[in-house]
């Protein structure tokens, strides 16, 4: 009886390696949408949104990991993901994502009231950010 393929999925950063699994579904969001990555697909490579980055690991269970941006890269049935930061669901310190997340909404407040475009800009990342560390914490 043949084996049904799987893929490899590896998350490193500029401080090591995240997350290491096998899986046959890897569900990414990239900056022009998601994409469902199985076994035997063709090359892929795409620039990852902040947002999760879903692994199944059983009938209907998947681990999650927190990505800050970055990018895919898919070929011969590996799955390397490189992120600017990247947390699985069981080390985010919810705490601390929900200060970030008060400090980047008052960044907000005080750019917009001083019309300031590029401090609202990447106050905006920093709670894309935040609630992206929040929700994946909390599922």
């Amino acid at each position: 009886m043949d084996e049904k393929p799987v893929l490899t999925v590896n998350v490193v950063t500029p401080d090591g390696s995240v997350y290491e699994n096998t899986t046959d579904l890897v569900i990414c969001t990239t900056t022009v949408g998601q994409v469902g990555i199985m076994p035997n697909r063709l090359p892929l490579l795409a620039s990852l949104a902040i947002d999760k980055i879903r692994v199944k690991t059983g009938e209907d269970t998947f681990d999650e990991v927190a990505v800050s941006g970055g990018f895919i890269e898919f070929s011969n049935n590996v799955l390397s993901v490189v992120a600017s930061a990247a947390e699985r669901k069981e080390e985010i310190d919810t705490s601390r994502a929900e200060r970030a997340r008060k400090r980047a909404e008052a960044r907000i407040a005080k750019a917009k009231e001083n019309h300031d475009d590029n401090e609202l800009q990447r106050a905006e990342v920093s709670l894309r950010r935040a609630i992206n560390r929040l929700s994946v914490s909390k599922k």
